[in-house]
Protein backbone atom coordinates (compact mmCIF):
# COMPACT_ATOMS: atom_id res chain seq x y z
CA UNK A 1 0.00 0.00 0.00
CA UNK A 2 1.58 3.56 -0.87
CA UNK A 3 2.21 5.90 1.50
CA UNK A 4 -0.78 8.35 1.47
CA UNK A 5 -0.10 11.98 0.28
CA UNK A 6 1.23 15.00 2.50
CA UNK A 7 -1.96 17.32 1.76
CA UNK A 8 -5.69 17.23 1.73
CA UNK A 9 -7.94 19.81 -0.56
CA UNK A 10 -10.98 21.00 0.38
CA UNK A 11 -13.57 22.31 -2.39
CA UNK A 12 -16.85 24.09 -1.62
CA UNK A 13 -18.84 23.91 -4.67
CA UNK A 14 -21.69 26.25 -5.32
CA UNK A 15 -23.42 27.15 -8.41
CA UNK A 16 -21.31 30.46 -9.22
CA UNK A 17 -18.24 29.83 -7.52
CA UNK A 18 -15.69 27.44 -6.14
CA UNK A 19 -14.15 27.90 -2.90
CA UNK A 20 -10.91 25.87 -1.69
CA UNK A 21 -8.48 25.48 0.98
CA UNK A 22 -5.29 22.85 0.88
CA UNK A 23 -4.30 21.92 4.49
CA UNK A 24 -1.04 20.02 5.35
CA UNK A 25 -2.05 16.51 6.34
CA UNK A 26 -0.21 15.98 9.83
CA UNK A 27 -1.44 19.43 11.38
CA UNK A 28 -4.15 20.90 9.28
CA UNK A 29 -2.01 24.01 8.66
CA UNK A 30 -3.32 26.24 5.56
CA UNK A 31 -0.84 25.75 2.85
CA UNK A 32 -3.15 27.83 0.55
CA UNK A 33 -6.53 28.71 -0.29
CA UNK A 34 -8.97 30.78 -2.20
CA UNK A 35 -11.95 31.11 -4.42
CA UNK A 36 -13.29 31.42 -7.95
CA UNK A 37 -16.08 33.67 -8.13
CA UNK A 38 -18.88 34.62 -10.50
CA UNK A 39 -18.33 31.36 -12.50
CA UNK A 40 -20.39 31.23 -15.62
CA UNK A 41 -20.95 35.07 -14.92
CA UNK A 42 -19.69 38.05 -16.30
CA UNK A 43 -16.08 38.95 -15.15
CA UNK A 44 -15.06 36.28 -13.51
CA UNK A 45 -12.45 36.55 -10.57
CA UNK A 46 -9.86 34.27 -8.68
CA UNK A 47 -8.61 34.99 -5.44
CA UNK A 48 -5.77 32.84 -4.71
CA UNK A 49 -3.75 32.99 -1.34
CA UNK A 50 -0.23 30.94 -0.46
CA UNK A 51 0.13 30.84 3.61
CA UNK A 52 -0.19 34.15 5.10
CA UNK A 53 0.24 35.75 1.72
CA UNK A 54 -2.11 38.58 0.49
CA UNK A 55 -4.51 37.82 -1.64
CA UNK A 56 -3.66 37.30 -5.53
CA UNK A 57 -6.92 38.46 -6.74
CA UNK A 58 -7.09 39.05 -10.92
CA UNK A 59 -9.93 38.72 -13.70
CA UNK A 60 -10.28 35.32 -15.17
CA UNK A 61 -12.38 32.95 -17.85
CA UNK A 62 -14.41 31.07 -16.05
CA UNK A 63 -16.95 29.67 -18.32
CA UNK A 64 -18.18 26.96 -16.27
CA UNK A 65 -17.16 24.39 -13.26
CA UNK A 66 -14.63 22.60 -15.19
CA UNK A 67 -12.69 26.06 -16.38
CA UNK A 68 -12.93 27.44 -12.37
CA UNK A 69 -11.48 23.37 -10.96
CA UNK A 70 -8.24 23.77 -14.19
CA UNK A 71 -7.74 27.57 -12.90
CA UNK A 72 -7.66 26.08 -8.88
CA UNK A 73 -5.33 23.39 -9.82
CA UNK A 74 -2.63 25.26 -12.15
CA UNK A 75 -2.49 27.61 -9.21
CA UNK A 76 -2.08 24.65 -6.75
CA UNK A 77 0.70 23.53 -9.12
CA UNK A 78 2.42 26.26 -9.39
CA UNK A 79 2.94 25.96 -5.62
CA UNK A 80 4.32 22.78 -5.29
CA UNK A 81 0.83 20.26 -5.21
CA UNK A 82 0.49 17.30 -7.56
CA UNK A 83 -2.34 14.81 -7.35
CA UNK A 84 0.18 12.44 -6.01
CA UNK A 85 0.68 14.75 -3.01
CA UNK A 86 -2.68 14.61 -2.09
CA UNK A 87 -4.32 12.31 0.23
CA UNK A 88 -8.07 12.90 0.13
CA UNK A 89 -10.25 15.97 -1.46
CA UNK A 90 -13.11 16.89 0.52
CA UNK A 91 -16.48 17.95 -0.69
CA UNK A 92 -18.87 19.85 1.21
CA UNK A 93 -22.00 18.63 0.43
CA UNK A 94 -25.31 20.56 1.65
CA UNK A 95 -27.32 17.25 1.95
CA UNK A 96 -27.13 14.32 2.67
CA UNK A 97 -30.76 12.93 3.15
CA UNK A 98 -31.71 9.57 4.97
CA UNK A 99 -29.33 8.09 2.63
CA UNK A 100 -25.93 9.24 4.07
CA UNK A 101 -24.72 9.88 7.84
CA UNK A 102 -21.02 9.89 7.90
CA UNK A 103 -18.45 10.74 5.65
CA UNK A 104 -18.92 8.85 2.19
CA UNK A 105 -16.22 7.82 -0.05
CA UNK A 106 -17.64 9.10 -3.54
CA UNK A 107 -18.29 6.57 -6.25
CA UNK A 108 -20.55 6.85 -9.58
CA UNK A 109 -23.74 5.96 -7.11
CA UNK A 110 -22.84 8.25 -4.40
CA UNK A 111 -22.60 10.64 -6.70
CA UNK A 112 -25.73 9.80 -9.01
CA UNK A 113 -27.73 9.84 -5.18
CA UNK A 114 -26.23 13.58 -4.38
CA UNK A 115 -27.63 14.61 -7.50
CA UNK A 116 -30.95 12.95 -6.85
CA UNK A 117 -31.37 14.87 -3.52
CA UNK A 118 -31.03 17.88 -5.36
CA UNK A 119 -34.96 17.99 -4.84
CA UNK A 120 -34.30 18.48 -1.10
CA UNK A 121 -31.76 21.12 -2.45
CA UNK A 122 -31.99 22.65 -5.23
CA UNK A 123 -29.73 25.51 -5.07
CA UNK A 124 -27.19 23.64 -3.46
CA UNK A 125 -26.63 19.99 -4.01
CA UNK A 126 -26.85 19.97 -7.72
CA UNK A 127 -23.55 22.58 -7.65
CA UNK A 128 -22.06 20.11 -5.06
CA UNK A 129 -22.29 17.27 -7.83
CA UNK A 130 -20.68 19.56 -10.57
CA UNK A 131 -17.93 20.63 -8.71
CA UNK A 132 -17.71 16.76 -7.62
CA UNK A 133 -17.48 15.68 -11.08
CA UNK A 134 -15.15 17.48 -12.41
CA UNK A 135 -12.54 17.24 -9.45
CA UNK A 136 -12.69 13.29 -9.99
CA UNK A 137 -11.72 13.68 -13.73
CA UNK A 138 -8.92 16.32 -12.66
CA UNK A 139 -7.79 14.14 -9.50
CA UNK A 140 -8.70 10.71 -10.69
CA UNK A 141 -6.13 8.62 -8.49
CA UNK A 142 -7.07 10.43 -5.34
CA UNK A 143 -10.07 9.73 -3.05
CA UNK A 144 -12.90 11.63 -2.74
CA UNK A 145 -14.79 12.11 0.02
CA UNK A 146 -18.52 13.70 0.67
CA UNK A 147 -18.92 15.58 3.84
CA UNK A 148 -22.76 16.25 4.74
CA UNK A 149 -24.12 19.69 6.34
CA UNK A 150 -26.96 17.34 8.08
CA UNK A 151 -24.96 14.28 8.45
CA UNK A 152 -24.31 15.64 12.26
CA UNK A 153 -27.92 15.82 12.69
CA UNK A 154 -28.19 12.14 11.90
CA UNK A 155 -28.67 11.29 15.50
CA UNK A 156 -31.93 13.25 16.00
CA UNK A 157 -34.60 10.93 17.55
CA UNK A 158 -37.86 10.62 15.86
CA UNK A 159 -39.88 13.02 18.20
CA UNK A 160 -36.86 15.63 17.14
CA UNK A 161 -36.61 15.23 13.45
CA UNK A 162 -40.41 14.22 12.44
CA UNK A 163 -43.21 16.69 11.74
CA UNK A 164 -47.27 16.09 12.53
CA UNK A 165 -48.19 15.79 9.02
CA UNK A 166 -49.65 12.65 7.54
CA UNK A 167 -47.26 9.29 7.56
CA UNK A 168 -47.16 9.22 3.77
CA UNK A 169 -45.54 12.76 3.48
CA UNK A 170 -42.64 11.22 5.28
CA UNK A 171 -42.11 8.09 3.43
CA UNK A 172 -43.03 8.88 0.10
CA UNK A 173 -41.35 12.43 -0.29
CA UNK A 174 -39.03 12.41 2.87
CA UNK A 175 -40.63 15.44 4.56
CA UNK A 176 -38.37 15.20 7.91
CA UNK A 177 -36.15 17.52 9.63
CA UNK A 178 -33.06 17.09 8.46
CA UNK A 179 -31.13 20.02 9.83
CA UNK A 180 -27.74 22.12 8.60
CA UNK A 181 -24.45 23.87 9.26
CA UNK A 182 -23.64 20.25 10.80
CA UNK A 183 -19.65 20.50 9.70
CA UNK A 184 -20.19 23.97 11.81
CA UNK A 185 -22.18 22.60 15.11
CA UNK A 186 -19.11 19.82 15.32
CA UNK A 187 -16.60 21.52 15.44
CA UNK A 188 -17.74 24.13 17.60
CA UNK A 189 -18.93 21.06 19.95
CA UNK A 190 -15.44 19.45 20.08
CA UNK A 191 -13.71 22.68 20.35
CA UNK A 192 -15.84 23.74 23.51
CA UNK A 193 -15.02 20.47 25.35
CA UNK A 194 -11.54 21.04 24.77
CA UNK A 195 -11.84 24.17 25.77
CA UNK A 196 -13.43 23.40 28.97
CA UNK A 197 -11.16 20.60 29.79
CA UNK A 198 -13.88 17.91 29.74
CA UNK A 199 -14.77 14.92 27.37
CA UNK A 200 -17.44 15.67 24.63
CA UNK A 201 -19.50 13.03 26.18
CA UNK A 202 -19.62 14.95 29.90
CA UNK A 203 -20.75 18.02 28.08
CA UNK A 204 -24.19 19.45 26.82
CA UNK A 205 -24.38 22.74 25.22
CA UNK A 206 -26.19 24.99 23.19
CA UNK A 207 -24.42 26.20 19.42
CA UNK A 208 -25.98 29.52 18.02
CA UNK A 209 -24.39 29.27 14.51
CA UNK A 210 -25.08 33.10 13.62
CA UNK A 211 -24.42 34.64 10.41
CA UNK A 212 -26.45 35.33 6.79
CA UNK A 213 -27.78 31.63 7.48
CA UNK A 214 -28.18 30.75 11.47
CA UNK A 215 -29.22 28.16 13.54
CA UNK A 216 -28.92 26.83 16.82
CA UNK A 217 -27.96 23.03 17.99
CA UNK A 218 -28.67 20.93 20.82
CA UNK A 219 -25.94 18.94 21.57
CA UNK A 220 -25.80 16.16 24.33
CA UNK A 221 -22.50 14.21 24.44
CA UNK A 222 -21.21 15.53 21.17
CA UNK A 223 -24.56 14.41 19.74
CA UNK A 224 -26.63 16.35 18.23
CA UNK A 225 -29.80 16.21 19.30
CA UNK A 226 -32.16 18.74 18.16
CA UNK A 227 -31.70 21.18 15.86
CA UNK A 228 -33.60 24.31 14.64
CA UNK A 229 -33.26 24.42 10.38
CA UNK A 230 -35.63 21.45 8.88
CA UNK A 231 -36.57 19.93 5.60
CA UNK A 232 -34.99 22.95 3.98
CA UNK A 233 -32.57 25.80 5.14
CA UNK A 234 -35.34 28.27 5.48
CA UNK A 235 -36.86 27.34 9.13
CA UNK A 236 -35.84 28.26 12.48
CA UNK A 237 -34.15 31.68 13.61
CA UNK A 238 -34.05 34.69 11.59
CA UNK A 239 -31.90 35.06 9.14
CA UNK A 240 -30.21 38.02 6.59
CA UNK A 241 -32.96 37.12 3.64
CA UNK A 242 -34.94 33.85 5.24
CA UNK A 243 -37.51 34.44 7.83
CA UNK A 244 -37.20 31.22 10.14
CA UNK A 245 -39.80 29.98 11.41
CA UNK A 246 -43.26 31.28 10.44
CA UNK A 247 -46.91 29.83 10.16
CA UNK A 248 -47.63 27.79 7.16
CA UNK A 249 -50.90 29.49 6.98
CA UNK A 250 -49.11 32.93 6.54
CA UNK A 251 -48.43 31.39 3.28
CA UNK A 252 -52.00 30.24 2.54
CA UNK A 253 -52.90 33.26 3.38
CA UNK A 254 -50.66 35.21 0.79
CA UNK A 255 -51.43 32.53 -2.21
CA UNK A 256 -55.23 33.50 -1.88
CA UNK A 257 -55.46 36.95 -0.74
CA UNK A 258 -52.41 38.17 -2.71
CA UNK A 259 -52.55 35.96 -5.89
CA UNK A 260 -48.60 34.57 -5.04
CA UNK A 261 -47.61 31.51 -6.15
CA UNK A 262 -44.89 28.82 -5.85
CA UNK A 263 -41.76 30.37 -7.46
CA UNK A 264 -43.09 34.16 -5.92
CA UNK A 265 -43.63 32.71 -2.41
CA UNK A 266 -39.87 30.99 -2.73
CA UNK A 267 -38.28 34.07 -3.61
CA UNK A 268 -39.92 36.12 -1.10
CA UNK A 269 -38.60 33.48 1.75
CA UNK A 270 -35.16 32.82 0.45
CA UNK A 271 -34.26 36.40 -0.53
CA UNK A 272 -36.70 39.45 0.58
CA UNK A 273 -37.41 37.99 4.36
CA UNK A 274 -35.26 37.98 7.67
CA UNK A 275 -33.54 41.36 8.34
CA UNK A 276 -33.86 42.59 5.22
CA UNK A 277 -37.59 42.12 4.79
CA UNK A 278 -37.89 43.62 8.27
CA UNK A 279 -35.60 46.65 8.24
CA UNK A 280 -34.45 46.52 4.34
CA UNK A 281 -30.60 45.34 5.21
CA UNK A 282 -29.80 41.78 4.99
CA UNK A 283 -26.05 42.55 6.90
CA UNK A 284 -26.24 42.55 10.33
CA UNK A 285 -23.06 45.14 10.52
CA UNK A 286 -25.66 47.68 8.59
CA UNK A 287 -28.68 46.58 10.84
CA UNK A 288 -26.24 48.08 14.05
CA UNK A 289 -25.55 50.89 12.05
CA UNK A 290 -29.22 51.54 11.22
CA UNK A 291 -30.24 50.82 14.73
CA UNK A 292 -27.45 53.85 15.91
CA UNK A 293 -28.60 56.20 13.93
CA UNK A 294 -32.11 55.81 15.20
CA UNK A 295 -33.94 53.82 12.86
CA UNK A 296 -37.07 51.92 14.66
CA UNK A 297 -37.27 49.12 12.20
CA UNK A 298 -33.38 48.20 12.45
CA UNK A 299 -34.04 48.79 16.13
CA UNK A 300 -36.97 45.81 15.95
CA UNK A 301 -35.29 43.50 13.31
CA UNK A 302 -32.03 43.77 16.02
CA UNK A 303 -34.68 42.95 18.81
CA UNK A 304 -36.37 39.79 16.77
CA UNK A 305 -32.91 38.24 15.83
CA UNK A 306 -31.75 38.39 19.70
CA UNK A 307 -35.60 37.34 20.96
CA UNK A 308 -35.85 34.44 18.34
CA UNK A 309 -32.56 33.37 19.35
CA UNK A 310 -32.66 33.00 22.83
CA UNK A 311 -36.00 31.60 22.60
CA UNK A 312 -34.79 28.63 20.88
CA UNK A 313 -31.69 28.46 23.36
CA UNK A 314 -34.63 28.07 25.96
CA UNK A 315 -36.29 25.29 23.99
CA UNK A 316 -32.89 23.58 24.19
CA UNK A 317 -32.41 23.68 27.48
CA UNK A 318 -35.46 21.48 28.24
CA UNK A 319 -34.49 19.03 25.62
CA UNK A 320 -30.83 19.27 26.98
CA UNK A 321 -31.87 19.04 30.58
CA UNK A 322 -28.92 20.41 32.10
CA UNK A 323 -26.73 23.50 30.09
CA UNK A 324 -23.17 23.26 30.47
CA UNK A 325 -22.21 25.87 27.64
CA UNK A 326 -23.97 28.55 25.73
CA UNK A 327 -21.50 28.49 22.05
CA UNK A 328 -21.93 31.80 19.79
CA UNK A 329 -19.99 31.00 16.22
CA UNK A 330 -20.15 32.62 12.96
CA UNK A 331 -20.06 35.91 11.34
CA UNK A 332 -22.55 37.07 13.66
CA UNK A 333 -22.07 35.32 16.49
CA UNK A 334 -18.12 35.59 16.77
CA UNK A 335 -17.95 39.53 15.74
CA UNK A 336 -21.16 41.48 17.17
CA UNK A 337 -21.16 41.77 21.23
CA UNK A 338 -23.97 44.11 21.60
CA UNK A 339 -26.02 40.79 19.81
CA UNK A 340 -24.42 38.28 21.89
CA UNK A 341 -25.06 40.75 25.18
CA UNK A 342 -28.48 40.64 23.85
CA UNK A 343 -29.22 37.35 23.25
CA UNK A 344 -27.28 36.94 26.58
CA UNK A 345 -29.83 39.45 28.77
CA UNK A 346 -32.92 37.18 28.01
CA UNK A 347 -30.90 34.14 29.52
CA UNK A 348 -30.66 35.56 33.04
CA UNK A 349 -33.18 33.28 33.97
CA UNK A 350 -31.24 29.88 33.49
CA UNK A 351 -27.89 31.55 34.76
CA UNK A 352 -26.63 32.84 31.92
CA UNK A 353 -24.39 35.76 32.74
CA UNK A 354 -21.38 37.56 30.93
CA UNK A 355 -18.67 40.03 32.12
CA UNK A 356 -19.84 43.03 29.47
CA UNK A 357 -15.84 43.46 29.39
CA UNK A 358 -14.81 40.28 28.00
CA UNK A 359 -17.46 40.00 25.45
CA UNK A 360 -15.61 42.65 23.92
CA UNK A 361 -12.69 40.96 23.20
CA UNK A 362 -13.70 37.83 23.27
CA UNK A 363 -10.36 36.24 21.46
CA UNK A 364 -8.19 36.89 24.35
CA UNK A 365 -10.61 34.87 26.80
CA UNK A 366 -10.48 31.30 25.19
CA UNK A 367 -12.24 29.93 28.39
CA UNK A 368 -15.26 32.02 28.17
CA UNK A 369 -16.90 35.38 28.73
CA UNK A 370 -18.94 34.47 31.01
CA UNK A 371 -19.20 36.09 34.46
CA UNK A 372 -17.75 35.28 37.70
CA UNK A 373 -21.41 34.16 38.90
CA UNK A 374 -22.80 32.37 35.64
CA UNK A 375 -23.84 28.69 35.93
CA UNK A 376 -23.28 28.22 32.24
CA UNK A 377 -19.81 28.63 30.59
CA UNK A 378 -20.39 31.07 27.62
CA UNK A 379 -18.02 30.63 24.74
CA UNK A 380 -17.21 32.31 21.02
CA UNK A 381 -15.74 29.90 19.01
CA UNK A 382 -14.46 30.42 15.70
CA UNK A 383 -16.01 28.16 13.14
CA UNK A 384 -13.61 26.02 10.87
CA UNK A 385 -15.61 24.25 8.96
CA UNK A 386 -12.79 23.55 6.32
CA UNK A 387 -10.78 21.76 8.92
CA UNK A 388 -13.65 19.60 9.94
CA UNK A 389 -14.30 18.68 6.62
CA UNK A 390 -10.56 17.71 6.12
CA UNK A 391 -10.33 16.11 9.45
CA UNK A 392 -13.49 13.42 8.49
CA UNK A 393 -12.29 13.08 5.16
CA UNK A 394 -8.97 12.52 6.14
CA UNK A 395 -10.72 9.53 8.29
CA UNK A 396 -12.73 8.22 6.33
CA UNK A 397 -9.73 7.40 3.89
CA UNK A 398 -7.21 6.39 6.85
CA UNK A 399 -10.06 3.95 7.84
CA UNK A 400 -11.41 2.99 4.20
CA UNK A 401 -12.47 -0.40 3.56
CA UNK A 402 -14.09 -1.84 0.94
CA UNK A 403 -16.82 0.63 -1.12
CA UNK A 404 -18.36 3.88 0.06
CA UNK A 405 -19.15 4.21 3.73
CA UNK A 406 -21.89 6.56 5.47
CA UNK A 407 -24.74 5.39 3.54
CA UNK A 408 -27.01 3.94 6.46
Amino acid sequence: MSEPGTDVLVLNSGSSSIKYVLFRRKDFAVRARGVVERIGESAPRHRHRVGDDPDDAHPVAAANHHDALALIVAALQTDGVRADSLAAVGHRVVHGGEAFSAPTLIDDGVLRTIRELGALAPLHNPANADGIEVARRCFPGVPHVAVFDTAFHATLPPQAFRYAVPERFYAEHAVRRYGFHGTSHQYVARETARRLGRAEADVNLVSLHLGNGASACAVRGGRSVDTSMGLTPLAGLVMGTRPGDIDPGVLLHLATTAGLGVKELERILNHESGLKGLCGASDMREVLRLRAAGDPAADLAVRLFCYRAAKQVGAYCAVLGRLDALVFTAGIGENQAEVRAEICEHLGGLGVRIDLALNQRPETHPAGIQAKDSRVAVMVVATREEVEIARQALARVMGAGDGPAGAR
